[in-house]
């Protein structure tokens, strides 16, 4: 049996306009290289189920950082973070953007990293895969799992959200797996598929996959709407994915 061991921490990254903010770090103990994996927690915020899949990753032979995204909310849970985030409108995109761009500078520089860097997201984490697949450099694959809001309608455009991250598919510069539920409202089956009709259009590498009996947050092992088989078949599309473009 191989030797198996990781360390995971809180380290502190710097942001968008230089904000120190805190991120989760996992790694397995060896000197690499591995490849890099940003992971862009849910509106439920910076929380344990989204720790936890950092550490997967870290398991699988990856350097894994979750950025807190809700940081400056400054509340004592990360369900209060997602409460007064809402309240305030959501997530703001050029916030988002400079925190990840943030994630993955500090990724870069690490001296075990194989140069590889992909990106994860579930729920508004998702969205923001997209949006920063699009918008960032040194990515080199990306994964949006059931991400809301790639789609957006006139009305819901926001001085937070001013444009939908699917107006920016032209200038996707990595490949996407993008991971769906039936049953999902936000993304819709029907939102999907424009997503998908977008990338064909602009020629891009992708491959999505919507599973039946299964909604939105399929893969969070702390809710009822946990799916384990869509779960399952998903953790092993994602790490072929990233086995494909990262190693």
């Amino acid at each position: 049996m191989p030797y198996e061991a990781m360390l995971a921490e809180t380290v502190n990254i710097h942001g968008h306009r230089d904000d120190l903010i805190d991120a989760y770090l996992a790694r397995p103990l060896g000197p690499g290289p591995y490849p890099g994996v940003v992971v862009l927690h849910h509106m439920p915020g910076w929380d344990e189920a989204t720790k936890e899949i950092t550490r997967r990753f870290a398991h699988h032979g990856y350097v894994a950082l979750c950025p807190n995204l809700h940081f400056r909310e400054g509340m004592s849970t990360p369900a209060e973070n997602s409460a007064s985030i809402k309240a305030k409108g959501g997530m703001p995109d050029d916030r988002s953007m400079g925190d990840i761009r943030g994630a993955i500078a500090y990724l870069r520089q690490l001296p075990y990293l194989n140069a590889k860097v992909g990106i994860i997201g579930y729920c508004s984490g998702g969205r923001q895969v997209y949006l920063a697949a699009c918008t960032l450099p040194g990515i080199d694959a990306a994964v949006d799992c059931f991400g809301g809001g790639v789609v957006m309608r006139p009305e819901e455009l926001t001085e937070r959200q001013p444009k939908a991250p699917i107006d920016f598919t032209k200038d996707l510069a990595c490949p996407l797996l993008g991971l769906f539920g039936k049953e999902d409202a936000r993304p819709s089956p029907e939102d999907v598929a424009h997503t998908e009709a977008e990338l064909k259009k602009w020629n891009k590498t992708y491959a999505f996959h919507s599973y039946e009996n299964a909604g939105h947050a399929f893969f969070a092992v702390d809710q009822d709407k946990y799916r384990p088989l869509a779960a399952n078949d998903g953790w092993e599309k994602i790490f072929s994915w990233y086995n494909q473009y990262l190693r």
